[in-house]
């Protein structure tokens, strides 16, 4: 039975309330299709519910120098620790449910239009648990989380891997402005904006190196479904960040792929 004690601390009671699996009422939710739902069940896993994490967060202030390019540790740091905060919280809530993973995660910024500089972070995903009791918790004793498909899931666990983690890099960086003789001198021609060429390849560089970093620390093999993402969120053209996500996976035993079963409408002719 969940209760609400010290080990869960982070979760509001009304979701500790929704997690109890001992209660009259439960019933597991998930925001798995129904093609998505039968595949993750062949791949040896039960949904256990709808989970999640939300932090609001205020993001800080940082000077940068108008002419050079560089990197804005201060929300960098921010950005990430927000992200860390809702993620955390999200496991939590598996962990209430005594899961051995999160699939499909979701990782979602929005801007709060009632506070200036603050920022909602969500992270979500269906709660799942191996069938035949074996653990997929990372070294660490955490659920494993991914952002994989029902589909992809399915083909990763057959092929003989195993979700780790999801993981993640950020860097805001600022991008130098270009100065009024720079900007007269290339009047008319063809030419690489170096200066802007270099910010942007640097800043990229160090979202993914946090990246594998992340990965490496969890002694996973490699990172599936890579996006490498930009917004400038709220900060002005020459503040960009640039966020690095994909699944950590590691293998665990040898394929054993075979063609998975298809869900079909009542009035398919097959």
């Amino acid at each position: 039975m969940v209760t609400d004690n010290d080990q869960y601390q982070d979760i509001p009671q009304d979701a500790l309330e929704r997690l109890n699996r001992e209660s009259g009422h439960y019933v597991f939710t998930s925001d798995l299709t129904v093609n998505e739902f039968v595949l993750v069940d062949e791949a040896g896993f039960e949904p256990l519910g709808l989970v999640m994490g939300s932090s609001i967060y205020h993001i800080g202030y940082q000077q940068s120098a108008w002419s050079k390019n560089q990197e804005m540790t201060v929300l960098s740091q921010a950005m990430y620790n927000a992200r860390e905060l809702a993620m955390s919280r999200m496991e939590e809530e598996a962990d209430a449910l005594k899961a051995d993973g999160i699939i499909g995660v979701r990782l979602e910024v929005k801007h709060a239009e009632w506070g200036q500089h603050l920022a909602e972070f969500i992270a979500i995903g269906t709660a799942v648990r191996a069938k035949d009791g074996t653990s997929h918790r990372t070294i660490k004793g955490k659920p494993f989380t991914s952002d994989l498909s029902g589909q992809d899931f399915w083909t990763l666990m057959k092929t003989g891997y195993r979700p780790v983690s999801l993981v993640m890099g950020s860097c805001v960086y600022h991008i130098a402005h270009q100065g009024m003789m720079a900007a007269l001198r290339q009047v008319g021609q063809n030419q690489e904006m170096t200066i802007y060429t270099q910010g942007l390849y640097d800043a990229r560089e160090l979202a993914m190196e946090r990246m594998q970093l992340e990965a490496a620390d969890l002694q996973a093999e490699g990172i599936v479904g890579v996006s490498l993402n930009e917004s400038s969120h709220q900060w002005g053209s020459h503040v960009i960040e640039f966020f690095a996500v994909g699944t950590a996976v590691k293998r665990f035993q040898e394929s054993k792929l075979t063609a998975p079963s298809l869900v079909l409408p009542l009035d398919d002719p097959r």
